[in-house]
């Protein structure tokens, strides 16, 4: 399908969908430095800057992608809902659609839309797509179907012609498999920068790779190797964890700070899920209706998944991993040294975690206490035998 996307960032959406065999038309991104890696990247489609200015989409335009700001929805964000000034900009879908209806329609965001407000957010969108004739589908997916990141996002298709967007998302339901913490086995990633409510453990992956903050201050997770030291990923193994090529983002850093480039990764859409989404919309699997429940009443949440059909909503009992692909341990993925976590970081780490309530794995506390004694040049090996 020829596509148009709106909120591009730096084209994961794009890049995925591309290997799929469907080709954009247009992106529309007001952030500079991503930009930047558009006009790299994607040098020979047009780009537009800001999408409250845009008048209307390309006359041919079939797809029609946004994966809208998220800064209002997420959990590390400011919570505001969908009627924040940054979320709210996906009401400038609708303003395009009432101008030139799009036959597919494909949101993305994060899966904390799906309770926040009590699912307000959610049902804004699916009205206003119900209201302009539309059947929709949305399914919380895993990039960890795909990569060494656990990280979820809602994915939302919407249609008005005889595409039904049932048979595009339910396709797949794979178990995760179950993989026991071991730390002398395979590498775990955590944030470093929690450690009194959460820890985000990953074993064999790394948790949600994040935007860091506004101002260029990245923030990424550390990774516990299987000798024991702790190490913050190189910028060029978090973009080949969203799916890029490494220095996929190079090209930000001609307008920008190099520290912004995790920002555009954090923010990203994970090409490989993309990829997927791809080939499910142009090769479409019947959706099983035996999967279908019916619609929650008194919830204080949406359903990972649901459809609406024309006339009904109905929740849908499938999981966030369509597949799940082999792959190598995450330590032998990691292509770049990586940094290591620095002295004040481990100590702020170990002291909040020290401190709290919270169960760790065996052996987990006593490894970033080594570590925290290499950093400051006073222990032997990092791992004992």
């Amino acid at each position: 399908m020829k596509t148009a996307s709106l909120f591009t960032g730096i084209g994961g959406l794009e890049l995925g969908l591309a290997r799929a065999g469907h080709g954009a038309l247009l992106t529309c991104e007001v952030w500079e430095p991503a930009r930047a890696v558009l006009r790299t990247r994607f040098a020979d489609v047009p780009s537009h800057d800001d999408v409250t200015t845009l008048e209307h989409l390309p006359d041919d335009t079939e797809l029609l992608t946004a994966g809208f700001p998220c800064q209002d929805l997420s959990q590390a964000g400011r919570t505001l809902g969908i009627g924040g000034s940054r979320s709210g900009l996906v009401g400038h879908v609708f303003r395009l659609l009432d101008r030139r209806p799009v036959p597919v329609v494909v949101l993305e965001n994060v899966s904390f839309m799906l309770s926040l407000d009590q699912g307000a957010a959610m049902n804004h969108l699916a009205r206003a797509f119900e209201e302009r004739g539309y059947r929709w589908a949305y399914r919380t997916l895993n990039s960890q179907a795909f990569l060494h990141q656990r990280r979820e996002r809602v994915f939302f298709v919407a249609t008005r012609n005889d595409l039904d967007p049932a048979d595009v998302l339910f396709d797949g339901d794979t178990p995760m498999p179950e993989l026991k913490t071991n730390l002398r086995s395979h590498a775990h990633g955590f944030y470093w920068t929690e450690g009194t409510r959460g820890l985000g453990w990953a074993p064999d992956a790394v948790p949600t790779l994040k935007n860091g903050s506004t101002v260029g201050i990245p923030s990424p997770p550390a990774i516990l190797k299987t000798d024991g030291t702790i190490v913050k990923p190189d910028l060029r193994d978090a973009e080949r964890l969203q799916g890029f090529p490494a220095d996929w983002t190079k090209p930000a850093e001609e307008v920008g700070r190099s520290s912004l480039r995790w920002s555009l990764v954090g923010n990203a859409v994970s090409v490989p899920v993309a990829g997927w989404l791809g080939e499910r919309l142009a090769t479409p699997h019947p959706h099983d209706p035996a999967r279908d429940l019916a619609w929650p009443s008194g919830r204080k949440s949406w359903p990972r998944a649901a459809r609406f059909d024309g006339t009904e909503r109905y929740a849908v009992d499938i999981g966030a991993l369509p597949v799940f692909l082999e792959r190598e341990p995450l330590e032998q993925f990691l292509r770049y040294p990586g940094t290591p976590l620095s002295v004040r970081g481990t100590a702020g780490f170990l002291s909040r975690a020290e401190a709290s309530s919270l169960r760790f794995a065996p052996g987990f506390l006593d490894a970033v206490r080594r570590h925290l004694s290499l950093q400051r040049g006073d222990a032997g090996p990092a791992l004992a035998a």
